[in-house]
């Protein structure tokens, strides 16, 4: 997991406006508008790599409640759109999302069912966004 972290900050792309990372208390006002725990991987990512961009895929942010990929705006979307409460959003592709359960597994949702799965958030980045 660390080398994933590493491997994403080097790969991070240089823009004019860069992201910022968030500290845990914003994190925890991301927990409490959207009323679940964020798994513990998630936490990780968001504290330590969330600030990177690289590619065409955008995951879930937590320090910029204006931004687009801001995970309670994303999450809040998805549930409106029928993903099951339980799951935490953690990228958007249209009307389909990338999704993390509680035990920290990762489902790809598209049209009301999940139709891809990753045993970690780590593997979905290995698999998916570093591919």
């Amino acid at each position: 997991m660390n080398e994933i972290i590493e491997q994403l900050q080097e790969l991070s792309e240089t823009v004019p406006v860069p992201l910022e990372l968030p500290t845990f208390e914003q994190l925890v006002e991301v927990e409490e508008q959207i009323l679940i725990p964020l798994p513990g991987d998630l936490k990780e990512y968001l504290l330590d790599a969330s600030d990177v961009i690289y590619g065409a895929i955008e995951p879930v942010t937590a320090s910029d409640p204006f931004s687009h990929t801001y995970l309670p705006e994303v999450t809040s979307y998805a549930w409106s759109i029928g993903m099951p409460r339980e799951m935490v959003a953690i990228c958007q592709q249209g009307d389909s999302f990338y999704c993390i359960s509680q035990e920290g597994e990762i489902f790809f949702w598209q049209d009301g069912e999940y139709t891809e799965q990753w045993e970690s958030l780590w593997d979905w980045i290995e698999d998916v966004w570093l591919a």
